[in-house]
Formats: C-alpha cells, sequence, structure tokens
C-alpha cells in the first residue's frame, strides 16, 4: 500500500446486494463519509421506487449525492465525476475516508480510468440537431453519428437515442469526436481505493432478493408514491427521472396500459436484466475483492479489520 496516498472504499455491487445497509452501519464505527453511486438516488421525491435510504432505519446515516435533482433535471456521468472529486477531496481534508456505495457501476469505471474532459450539454447545439433530423438532411440519429463518428456508432446502439445525441453534441461543441476525446486522459484519482463487490454468488438466490424487493416496495406504497408525483406534476414520461426503473412500468399501470401482473413482472425482468449488466461491468475491474451478500457479518467484519488495520499502521 502507498502511504502517502488517503485512503478510500468503493463498496459496489449488485441490486438488493445489502450494500447500502452494511455501508450505513460501517459508518457507525468507521471515519468515513458515505457518497451515494446510485443515477436514481439523486432525484428528489423518487424515494419507494429506489429503494432510498430509510432516515428512520436504526443505521441510517446521511449520504452525499442524494435528493440533489428534481425529476426534470438532467445529470451526467461527468457531472457525477465532477461533484464526486469535490466530496472526496473535502471529505478528506477532514480527517475521514469517503466511501461510495451504489450500483451505477459505469459511474465507477468512469472515476477509476480517468474521466475525459467532456463539455456540459448545451441546449442550443442540441436545438441544432434536432433541426438538422426534423429537415431530414439525416434520416435518423445513428445515421448522423455514423457519419460524424463511426468508431462511437459501432459501440452505441442504434436505438439508445440518448447516448448517440450526446456524442453528437460532443462533437458540435469540441469539433472532436467521442471516440477520441474518450482516450484523452484524466487526473488519476489520488486514492489507494479499497474495491469490494457484494451479489449473492448463488444466481436464484440473487433474484430471490430482487423479487422480494420489489414485492416490499409494493407493499410500501410505491403506487401511491407514483401516482402523487404524476398527479402533482412532479413527474412526467418525458422526465429524466422516468428512466428509473419501476416509474415508467408503474405508470402505464396507472394509465391502464399494463395489468397488475405484468407491471410487477416488467419491474423484475428489468432489474434482473440490470443486475446481470451490473456484474459484466464488474468483472472489468482489477483488483476487486468479491463477497457473497449471504454473510452479511463476515463483510463487515473484514471490511473493519481492513480499515483499521490501514488507519492505525
Amino acid at each position: 500500500m502507498n502511504n502517502k496516498l488517503p485512503i478510500a472504499i468503493f463498496l459496489m455491487g449488485t441490486t438488493a446486494s445489502k450494500k447500502t445497509h452494511i455501508a450505513m452501519k460501517l459508518a457507525h464505527v468507521l471515519p468515513i463519509e458515505l457518497i451515494s453511486v446510485d443515477s436514481a438516488l439523486i432525484y428528489k421525491k423518487l424515494n419507494i421506487g429506489t429503494a432510498k435510504p430509510n432516515k428512520n432505519h436504526q443505521f441510517y446515516s446521511k449520504h452525499w449525492l442524494i435528493d440533489i435533482k428534481e425529476p426534470y433535471q438532467k445529470y451526467s456521468v461527468y457531472d457525477f465525476y465532477q461533484d464526486t472529486i469535490n466530496i472526496m477531496c473535502n471529505i478528506t481534508k477532514k480527517g475521514k475516508i469517503p466511501l461510495l456505495v451504489g450500483g451505477t457501476i459505469f459511474y465507477y469505471h468512469r472515476l477509476m480510468n480517468a474521466m475525459s474532459p467532456l463539455p456540459k450539454s448545451n441546449q442550443y447545439i442540441r436545438n441544432i440537431i434536432f433541426q438538422q433530423i426534423k429537415n431530414k438532411k439525416f434520416s435518423s440519429y445513428h445515421n448522423m453519428l455514423c457519419q460524424i463518428d463511426p468508431i462511437s456508432a459501432k459501440r452505441i446502439h442504434f436505438n439508445d437515442t440518448k447516448r448517440i445525441i450526446r456524442a453528437i453534441e460532443i462533437f458540435f461543441i469540441t469539433g472532436k469526436t467521442l471516440s477520441t476525446l474518450i482516450k484523452t486522459p484524466g487526473p488519476i484519482l489520488p486514492y489507494y481505493i479499497y474495491q469490494f463487490a457484494l451479489t449473492y454468488f448463488n444466481r436464484d438466490q440473487l433474484f430471490q432478493s430482487i423479487t422480494q424487493r420489489i414485492m416490499d416496495m409494493i407493499d410500501l406504497g410505491f403506487e401511491s408514491e407514483v401516482r402523487y408525483l404524476i398527479n402533482n406534476q412532479y413527474l412526467k414520461e418525458d422526465y429524466p427521472a422516468m428512466h428509473c426503473i419501476g416509474y415508467k412500468q408503474m405508470l402505464y399501470y396507472i394509465q391502464n396500459k399494463i395489468n397488475f401482473s405484468n407491471m410487477i413482472n416488467d419491474i423484475i425482468k428489468m432489474t434482473k436484466y440490470l443486475s446481470k449488466k451490473q456484474i459484466t461491468w464488474l468483472k472489468k475491474i482489477n483488483n476487486i475483492q468479491w463477497f457473497d451478500s449471504t454473510y452479511e457479518n463476515k463483510i463487515y467484519d473484514t471490511i473493519i479489520k481492513l480499515v483499521k488495520n490501514s488507519i492505525y499502521k
């Protein structure tokens, strides 16, 4: 270990793997502050469907980057990168350890692989892009990207309109393609990082945990939450927050577009698919220590021992 570098902890893992619960328990015995790495928890008022930490929980500890955006506001990976770097720095200055916890694994990748200096979104530029499609200068956004940046066009699925438009926008703003810019190295994260990954090693157990979480979500009043948000204009179908799994499915159920059973099955199916993607991303990370979520106490004790040994060495 490089003693000159401050410590940071990355507590990663699949959905419903007890990450947040363990992180909050650790915050009661270690000199740490928690930073949420979850693209859903950033949204205000979206509580039950995002499994937001319960403030009444006995181990509740405040997280940074929770409830920082309205449901209509966008939050890019670049925004996350900049916010997290600043928060980590401030935590370290206090003499504490930043513990990053959450399941948006792509965010961790961007932190560890030196985020490229990408520009912020620009609505004026986006309007120009929209106008070119409207005027039929290109048959589709993907066709437009193929001509601008064929490398990115191959990497991004032709139905992933959000990422396609972002890649086009970056070219319009900088004059350089996304595929070129992502190769531009940024600053290395100045921390010695303990990397942990939590999941149920038994796939059936993982899927059972996911299903149970979703059924608990329903029991806690998820339908009432979505009805309230829709009725009070806090949430609309075209808002960025609607990308959070569960909200669009519940909206369709409320609108009588699907029945209750299909709504539940769709949420479970999408969450299982997400867990598979999370594992795929996690396997790309080197020097990671895997834990079976079945053994919660072992995970808790192991992390405490490692961190305390590093602090008091």
